[in-house]
């Protein structure tokens, strides 16, 4: 027996149901002549079902019948999809075609793949992006996460395309990004890169830009990171995952958060920010059948890196880059802050006792640059001992030497852009520390 709409209000609509009530996550459809769906957010007694309207749909009226439909929402998955971009629901952004019905799978975006109770941890395998700073202080390791924090402007989005750019044309895996809640703007620039560079036919788009509702910003993630498991259990690919960007998915549930009147959690957050997080994270990770290696730009809010929210998404990355507004006004490419560079597999198992060695003298050499700065805005640089002024000259080479030219920004900028094996990387660093 149908259910019926009892209350409106912006984006929840309850639905009143007798018996046979709807589960959590399960699709409704409202039975206006349009086929509005909605999706069960949670359940209350006496058989209300709160839905969000999820397309902004206001072609709702109290009183109309509402029907389950059994399902959740899925999305068409394989091949079908790969160089398309397609908004949370799996429709067709980019002018082209609709994937036709019945001729792909499809798949539940909420179904967690099975546990692998016995995935074996493969020999470490680092993927080599071509920018300097990057292969030497966060080694990309295949099946590993990272994070690249910056405030408004830094570069966060332009350093993603370059590693895009770069580390797909090595026609390694296949590329999905997932664009969560940022500029319209930067969603066509980064299509258009991946068009002229003949990329779009090894990567999946998935975009929810800022003039969408919250409730599609909040699970464009979701629906990427449900296609990304199919190709890696189904068809045991090597995935490259690109979230731009993570914290906007915590705005997006916040505001969900505030709509459904829920008691906020620290730092006015919705109050399951830290479950949601880390079901993410968790579903972003490798197995038996193939790997996810993750690159997720995080938003700091007022160049805040204390921020609760942005604390917990760092938490669950391997490496972290934190672009610096400081750095980027001296004109240096990418705007790295390379004294709060972290990452867990800078360690002689992954990338041997050369490199290691070199990271640990050059860190070093970068920390005692960064003491030595006050004491030469004061004094002046030929007033230092002839160590520390070796040192310190030696530091400034070092930090000219990981500004680079960008590859995406070549046709905006007219320089050329630059890519280094390790090889040259290590053999330059070796020059400047003689």
């Amino acid at each position: 027996m149908p259910g019926v709409i009892r209350a409106i209000k912006n984006s929840i609509v309850q639905a009143q149901f007798d018996d046979d009530v709807p589960a959590l996550n399960e699709l409704v459809e409202i039975d206006n002549g349009f086929k509005t769906q909605l999706i069960v957010e949670h359940l209350e007694p006496g058989g209300i079902a709160s839905c969000l309207n999820m397309r902004s749909d206001l072609r709702i009226k109290k009183g109309m019948k509402v029907n389950r439909l059994n399902k959740s929402i899925e999305l068409p998955v394989g091949e079908a999809i790969v160089g398309r971009v397609l908004n949370a629901f799996g429709d067709p952004l980019d002018g082209g075609d609709p994937i036709p019905e019945g001729s792909t799978e499809m798949k539940d975006i909420f179904k967690l793949p099975p546990v692998s109770s016995n995935y074996e941890v493969k020999k470490p395998e680092i993927l080599v992006t071509g920018i300097k700073v990057i292969d030497f202080f966060t080694p990309f390791v295949k099946g590993s996460k990272v994070g690249i924090i910056g405030g408004a402007g830094v570069g966060k989005t332009v350093l993603t395309m370059e590693l895009i750019n770069n580390i797909a044309k090595s026609g390694g895996g296949l590329s999905f990004f997932a664009g969560i809640g940022e500029r319209i703007r930067e969603g066509h620039e980064l299509f258009e890169t991946l068009k002229e560079n003949d990329l779009l036919k090894n990567t999946c788009m998935f975009f929810a830009q800022m003039n969408e509702n919250p409730f599609q910003r909040s699970l464009i993630g979701v629906s990427a990171t449900s296609s990304a498991e199919y190709f890696r259990d189904t068809q045991h690919k090597d995935i490259l995952f690109f979230a731009d960007n993570m914290y906007r998915y915590i705005q997006a549930k916040t505001e969900l958060s505030t709509i459904l009147n829920q008691v906020p959690n620290e730092g006015g957050y919705e109050p399951t920010i830290f479950s949601d997080v880390k079901t993410l994270q968790d579903r972003l990770s490798s197995n038996d059948n193939g790997s996810i290696t993750s690159v997720q730009t995080i938003y700091v809010p007022a160049d805040d890196v204390s921020d609760p929210a942005v604390q917990f998404i760092q938490h669950e990355m391997d490496s972290t880059i934190v672009l610096s507004r400081a750095v980027a006004e001296q004109g240096i490419r990418p705007a790295i802050d390379l004294n709060q560079v972290n990452s867990s597999l800078l360690t002689p198992e992954v990338v041997g006792d050369r490199h290691y060695l070199l990271s640990v003298r050059v860190q070093a050499l970068l920390l005692k640059y960064e003491s030595l700065k006050g004491i030469v805005a004061i004094i002046g640089e030929n007033e230092l001992g002839a160590a520390d002024r070796d040192d310190f000259n030696k530091a400034k080479k070092l930090i000219q030497n990981f500004s680079q030219n960008m590859n995406v920004m070549t046709k905006h900028s007219g320089v050329p852009g630059e890519y280094y094996t390790i090889e040259q990387t290590l053999n330059a660093i070796e020059e400047i520390l003689i």
